[in-house]
């Protein structure tokens, strides 16, 4: 059994999804950001750096993995699946997975924070990170134009990392126009039964888009 800790949001997401595909029993923690859960001592003896996702194996002594892209390589090893054994294929996931770690990641997440919840607007700041994420998705769309994954011809851990930020470009305010290869690779995931169960555990606010961020804008704010 493996205790999942984590909110809707693209990183909680990425292990829900995980869990699903690979069939792991799991029970989900659901942590309220708002209200610094993770900030609370019970869950820093989990994850130091006050953050989620966070696991604990219960099969495996209690083992706490935190860092979901590290999550993802250990439930792979744990399940035995969607990181290929092949050392070049396994070696060209994990490049994958790091591209997702260092920079999809951390470049829409600035874009969020400057373009959703800053009070105060930085057109400069702003226009930088969406111009980097565009570039990434860039980089995506030429891999996937003859790749049907991030790695290959294989679905894995790289794409369930990736997956969940690409999807809400909008929300980033990053333009996707023709790039139709990562469109493709959008709805393609989409349509996957443990995609559609992952991505709505826990489930997402019933705020709208604009309610939600405001909300993000005054805890920021604080």
């Amino acid at each position: 059994m493996i205790d999942l800790y984590t909110a809707a949001t693209p990183n909680g997401h990425k292990i829900s999804i995980a869990l699903e595909e690979m069939g792991l029993e799991y029970s989900v923690h659901h942590l309220d950001l708002m209200q610094a859960d993770q900030k609370q001592p019970e869950f820093l003896a989990i994850n130091p750096n006050g953050r989620i996702p966070a696991i604990i194996d219960r099969d495996n002594n209690d083992f706490a993995v935190f860092e979901s892209g590290a999550i993802l390589i250990y439930l792979a090893e744990k399940s035995g699946k969607l990181l290929p054994a092949h050392p070049d294929k396994r070696s060209q996931t994990l490049q994958w997975l790091m591209f997702q770690m260092s920079a999809v990641g951390p470049m829409m997440g600035q874009a969020n924070v400057f373009h959703r919840y800053l009070p105060e607007k930085i057109p400069t700041a702003i226009e930088r990170y969406q111009n980097e994420s565009r570039r990434l998705f860039e980089i995506m769309n030429h891999q996937l134009s003859d790749n049907r994954y991030l790695s290959g011809d294989d679905y894995t851990i790289a794409d369930i990392a990736t997956w969940p930020w690409v999807r809400i470009f909008e929300w980033s305010g990053v333009d996707i126009s023709g790039l139709r290869h990562l469109e493709r690779w959008l709805n393609e995931i989409a349509k996957r039964p443990a995609v559609q169960i992952g991505i709505v555990t826990p489930p997402s606010s019933d705020l709208s888009d604009e309610e939600l961020a405001d909300k993000i804008r005054k805890m920021v704010s604080k």
